[in-house]
């Protein structure tokens, strides 16, 4: 990816504010984590931490030093311990079967979705949240490349089972649940 877009990234982790929110994919579907293994949490800006305290041998990796540098300064002071790397995924994705887990929140590079199930081991899980094209607010990205059409997260990992899968699109009273993007939880069985 360019410099452009690692200077975007850089300007928006530096004005941020807080220690990284949970994934929501996460945070809801805690209760499938596993007790132990490798994980990874790709393009993680500041938000690794959470599988850390899960008690997961973590990597993190984004495009953004900022983010990488203020995601290890967050973990010292939450006394928790991770490996977080300044990696630009899609030149240089995970290699096969190297993560036990793999988690990935407001990101979009359909290009690498081969390399992210393939770099799944056999019983591995992916847990993964990102925008829809279908909203309801002006919540994410505006360029429609960086959004899942209906259903698209589905097919796009569908040489893994899926396990769980929310997206609610302008269904029902709009002005509540979780709008605005797709959630999924797979496992790699073979």
């Amino acid at each position: 990816m360019g410099e452009h877009l690692k200077e975007k990234w850089d300007r928006r982790y530096a004005a941020a504010e807080g220690t990284g929110d949970i994934a929501w994919v996460l945070e809801e579907n805690r209760h499938l984590l596993p007790s132990h293994g490798e994980a990874l949490d790709l393009a993680s800006g500041l938000g690794a931490n959470a599988l850390a305290r899960a008690g997961l041998q973590v990597s993190a990796w984004d495009i953004s030093p900022v983010a990488i540098d203020r995601l290890r300064e967050i973990a010292e002071k939450q006394g928790v311990s991770l490996s977080a790397e300044v990696r630009d995924v899609i030149a240089s994705p995970p290699e096969p079967a190297s993560f036990d887990l793999i988690l990935v929140s407001h990101f979009l590079g359909r290009s690498l979705m081969p390399a992210i199930t393939s770099a799944l081991r056999k019983g591995g899980l992916l847990f993964y949240q990102t925008f829809t094209r279908t909203s309801v607010t002006d919540e994410g990205p505006s360029n429609p490349d960086f959004r899942l059409a209906d259903n698209e997260l589905l097919n796009l990992f569908g040489e893994l089972k899926i396990r769980v899968y929310r997206e609610e699109g302008v269904l029902g009273d709009t002005s509540k649940g979780w709008r605005d993007r797709a959630m999924l939880v797979a496992e790699k069985t073979v």
